[in-house]
């Protein structure tokens, strides 16, 4: 008999052998339109009313299940855990404005079978939280740091309302339990690394690598229950392409393996929408049994509904009456605040853990790498962060890193950054680093005409400060 460790390796070697050919599967769909039909029925029964509706109330579906797809085949597939433990860099491309300030540990899901156990070590961090996140994009965060957490061993058992065999009672030897609102969700620990410290940053990365998983049967000392991989819907390069591409198919898939609420006005919201093109719950992929859509027109209107977000992320007032209700569980959220979350950058924190206010120009006139730039704070000014802040620098087009020689991506506690004798800051985003400045302070860019856009992090925000503080803005030089 192969044990459930053996199968896990020979999985985890195809999966990464046929990452390159699912990619690539995925690109020549995006590329070639043989997955978009020709019958305008977008123009022949949906207005664009209609449209622009089933965009709004399926972003969050769409968003997160490329995102959590990509990730679980980077890394082998799913019931699959990777601690990263560097910082990321430009070639990050599996999803928007990523983190260069944490450490993370991926732990992919899949909850068909039978609950799956996360082994979680203490970690000697100043900040350390996890993050559960289906293809819904509700965030659920059951431990930080901010609530005394890891500060020694424990196991949570973690499944869904369609794992088998399992209704919710207690195991000896687990000390959390955790609902899922999918079958296939991401957890993932963000830990700060203290990269400053190498002995602490050595404990660190030897914590966050003993991060187990492991089924409730192996737990209980005997075999897994092993379920082949469903046929996962290609993902897109982008959400745009799913949206010309395969919609309703993707949309088939994530409705089979999420828990909706019945009494959920945004759960009923996208139901609607989708049932009269042929998408419920609990149905098989049929081609032949749904909408045909015209692909082109979705793909404009979903380009239409991101740029219309982005503005906002630098729309003072909108982030002033938004950025506190980003990134929570079910019940707790609006369509409006899924949709920006979704577009800006997903499976962010919520602001308890986290708060992510963008940085605007001092003229109002959006940043672009044509010109150079400094954003100043004085030790008055000093975000109100209590675990510790930074600064990350991105391309607006795509929320990367903007790519440069020395890998400067961010300034903060673990990239590096220096205050000067009064406790103040001055950050310099510039093709060529200032004279007299410190690297440390420098967010080097290309010269060339593309929109750039620093966001700020601040963890385990001081929330009564932040209501009255202001985010630094950025002077053009």
């Amino acid at each position: 008999m192969v044990t459930a460790e053996a199968h896990k390796k020979e999985k985890k070697l195809k999966n990464r052998i046929s990452l390159a050919s699912f990619i690539l599967l995925s690109v020549v769909i995006a590329l070639s339109g043989c997955a978009k039909t020709e019958t305008p029925a977008a123009s022949g029964g949906l207005t664009d009313q209609d449209i622009e509706n089933l965009v709004q109330q399926s972003y969050r579906l769409v968003a997160m299940y490329n995102v959590n797809n990509k990730f679980a085949l980077k890394q082998g597939g799913w019931y699959t855990v990777e601690a990263d433990t560097e910082l990321k860099d430009h070639t990050m491309r599996e999803i928007a404005r990523p983190n260069n300030d944490t450490l993370y540990i991926g732990c992919m899901l899949d909850l068909r079978a039978e609950p799956v156990i996360l082994d979680i070590p203490a970690f000697d961090s100043d900040y350390a939280s996890l993050m559960i996140t289906g293809y819904d994009h509700y965030v659920n965060v059951p431990m930080t740091t901010r609530n005394d957490d890891f500060e020694q061993p424990e196991k949570m058992l973690i499944y869904s309302a369609r794992t088998p065999g399992y209704g919710g009672e207690e195991v000896e030897g687990i000390d959390r339990y955790f609902e899922a609102t999918g079958d296939f969700v991401s957890a993932v620990f963000r830990v700060m690394p203290h990269a400053s410290d190498p002995k602490r940053f050595a404990d660190i990365v030897e914590q966050m690598e003993s991060v187990q998983l492991m089924s409730l049967s192996e737990f209980r000392g005997g075999e897994s229950i092993l379920l082949d991989d469903p046929a996962f819907p290609p993902v897109g390069e982008t959400d745009f392409d799913v949206y010309e591409n395969n919609l309703l198919e993707v949309m088939q898939f994530v409705f089979d393996h999420t828990t909706f609420d019945p009494n959920d006005p945004i759960d009923q919201g996208v139901l609607a929408a989708y049932a009269p093109l042929g998408v419920e719950p609990g149905k098989a992929w049929d081609p032949d049994g749904v909408a045909t859509l015209d692909g082109a027109i979705f793909r404009e209107t979903a380009q239409r509904v991101a740029s219309s977000n982005m503005a906002n992320a630098t729309d003072p007032q909108f982030l002033k009456e938004n950025i506190l209700s980003l990134f929570k569980p079910k019940g707790q959220m609006q369509l409006d605040t899924l949709v920006f979350q979704s577009v800006i950058g997903p499976i962010g924190l919520p602001a308890a853990e986290a708060v992510y206010p963008a940085t605007t120009t001092i003229d109002g006139e959006p940043m672009n790498a044509m010109h150079d730039y400094v954003i100043r704070m004085t030790a008055d000014e000093m975000p109100p962060a209590g675990a510790f802040w930074s600064v990350t620098l991105y391309d607006t087009a795509n929320g990367f890193f903007i790519p440069n020689d020395h890998k400067k991506y961010s300034v903060g506690a673990n990239a590096g950054m220096q205050l000067d004798d009064e406790g103040g800051i001055a950050i310099y985003i510039a093709a060529e680093k200032p004279d007299g400045v410190p690297e440390d302070n420098w967010l080097p860019i290309n010269r060339e005409d593309i929109g750039i856009g620093p966001i700020m992090r601040l963890y385990e925000p001081d929330l009564e400060r932040f209501a009255i503080w202001t985010p630094p803005k950025a002077e053009r030089l």
